[in-house]
């Protein structure tokens, strides 16, 4: 995990926006924060300095025992997403501060995103390797199988590695030098230049430089 403060958002979607002078800029529109400190982690306690904040509020009803019991001894509410981020400082933060946008990152910064791409299930080679198969024609016998994987008498077994059919997707992804656009502190949205992984509201982690 980078060790660097960062806040969590929840991915809207793609759009564009226009530049100074008229270029299309894509941008993937990120809700991000406010997020509450529920726990400060110290290197004397816990061997590491970090904190452990929540966002998107969840509603009491939704929450099992165990959760309640943690979120009200950080004296906040119910959040339906809790995560880490490794700090420098953990004298710097306080259970129930509320971090925002404008706390961790500016318009003009570069950041790393981090976030879950999309699952596909099970997907044959075509799709998950790009393999080019072979002939569409009705005598082609061979359309979209992976073709010969192995070796004969030596070594005598598939090689470590091969690209084969398999779950292709639901992966941990970690897009670096993201650019920040712009920043709507009004609207708790954030604007990130390019594509970022995961489906529309899915959790995105920004980490700051």
């Amino acid at each position: 995990m980078p060790k660097s403060m960062g806040i969590l958002g929840k991915k809207i979607g793609m759009t564009r926006i226009y530049g100074e002078v008229g270029q299309a800029i894509p941008v993937t529109v990120i809700e991000a924060g406010p997020c509450k400190v529920l726990q400060v982690k110290t290197e004397a306690t816990d061997g590491y300095n970090a904190i452990q904040v929540g966002f998107a509020d969840k509603k009491a009803s939704r929450i099992n025992k165990p959760q309640t019991g943690h979120f009200n001894k950080s004296g906040v509410e119910g959040y339906y997403f809790v995560r880490e981020f490794r700090v420098a400082d953990d004298a710097a933060y306080e259970v129930g501060q509320e971090i925002s946008i404008d706390d961790v990152i500016k318009i003009g910064d570069k950041v790393d995103v981090q976030g879950t791409s999309k699952g596909r299930g099970f997907q044959g080679v075509i799709k998950r390797h790009g393999f080019s198969g072979g002939g569409a024609g009705h005598g082609s016998m061979f359309h979209r199988a992976p073709g010969s994987i192995g070796c004969s008498a030596y070594p005598g077994r598939v090689i470590k590695g091969k690209k084969l059919p398999g779950r292709m997707g639901n992966d941990t992804v970690l897009r670096k030098n993201v650019v920040v656009v712009d920043i709507r502190s009004e609207e708790n949205v954030v604007l990130l230049k390019g594509p970022l992984p995961g489906a529309k509201n899915g959790l995105l982690k920004i980490f700051t430089k």
